[in-house]
């Protein structure tokens, strides 16, 4: 018995022992978190010159689908695809020889109504006839001369016309073919005079001015830049997006309409600002936010924004000149984590 308590004894010191040794340090035990390693941007005031980018599409100065105002046959159709057309040139005819056969009909009718009509008024001067059988005489020469003019605007409306001069579209329909006034024949276009529409935010109302000029980049691409003049700007802004519409006539270059193009809009005046990255701000429905390195920790900083220029937004509130801001690592900072700057950037470096 005494025996087998000694060997016990024995097996317990030896666990004991080896579970010393496997432990860790305290010290390692509690290791703290890692630093996150940044680069950062001394903030410093700058000169730039306001501008809004918006987006915009091109518009022709006249645009219109070609369809038929009644249903009927296509008994004639002329669709010079990408060709000029000029203003009142018949594009297409549908059959109208009912209202032909009705019009000849009225004719008739007419002329003898205005036989009748004139033998009781030489009858009248003579009281040789009553006044209410001349009146009677009358108004049928009127109503078959309405009748005239009815059928005649039935007939005008078989007829499509160019309703200017312009550039027509491809042909959608086929000689012969029914039509009905939901289906388009062709389309027109007016392109001597190409305009732009875009948006603005309200805020931004008071660098629309009729009469100012705006850049356009109409082949990105290429980068092909013009300008084009406000002409006008939607009075009302839209309740839904809280933006302006304003539209801009553009001052030569060849574009199709539908076409996407960048405009840029200058307020003419240069100010100083801070300047940082778009991609270093943290955006969420409630606020705006950047991480500024003080004491070597994550400080997150609420600031707000006012002009952009391409991947740079200014800094109106929030951040002071020699301010640190991180520009890289913004999405492994933690609020009061540390951090470790591997290098400082400047403006120039970050745009390249």
């Amino acid at each position: 018995m005494n025996k087998y308590f000694v060997s016990l004894l024995v097996l317990l010191v030896m666990v004991s022992c080896k579970n010393s040794k496997g432990d860790p340090p305290a010290d390692k035990q509690k290791k703290g978190p890692s630093e996150t390693i940044v680069d950062v941007l001394v903030a410093q005031s700058q000169t730039i010159s306001s501008q809004v980018e918006a987006n915009g599409t091109v518009v022709a100065n006249e645009y219109v689908e070609l369809r038929p105002e009644t249903s009927g046959r296509l008994v004639y159709l002329y669709v010079p695809e990408g060709n000029l057309v000029k203003k009142g040139t018949v594009i297409a005819r549908i059959n109208d020889a009912d209202l032909q056969a009705q019009l000849n009909k009225t004719k008739v009718l007419l002329d003898l109504a205005q036989k009748n009509e004139e033998r009781l008024a030489k009858l009248l001067k003579v009281n040789g006839v009553n006044l209410s059988d001349y009146d009677a005489a009358l108004s049928t020469v009127n109503g078959y001369k309405a009748d005239l003019v009815y059928t005649q605007s039935l007939i005008d409306k078989t007829v499509i016309k160019a309703p200017f001069d312009g550039m027509i579209g491809l042909r959608q329909v086929s000689l012969g073919a029914y039509l009905s006034p939901a289906m388009t024949v062709a389309t027109m276009q007016q392109l001597d005079k190409i305009r732009i529409d875009f948006t603005l935010p309200e805020e931004y109302s008071r660098l629309i001015q009729k009469g100012n000029t705006v850049d356009v980049t109409v082949d990105a691409t290429r980068q092909t830049k013009t300008r084009a003049r406000i002409i006008a700007a939607e009075p009302q802004v839209d309740q839904n997006t809280r933006n302006l519409k304003v539209r801009a006539l553009l001052d030569g270059g060849k574009v199709n309409p539908g076409a996407f193009v960048k405009v840029v809009v200058q307020s003419g005046t240069d100010t100083k600002a801070i300047m940082v990255p778009t991609n270093a701000i943290i955006q969420d429905d409630r606020r705006k936010q950047l991480i500024q390195v003080k004491s070597g920790k994550a400080n997150f900083i609420t600031v707000e924004t006012g002009v952009t220029q391409a991947d740079f937004v200014e800094i109106t509130n929030g951040v002071k000149q020699g301010d640190t801001i991180v520009v890289t690592g913004v999405l492994f900072a933690r609020p009061k984590s540390p951090l470790k700057v591997r290098s400082v950037k400047t403006l120039e470096q970050l745009k390249n």
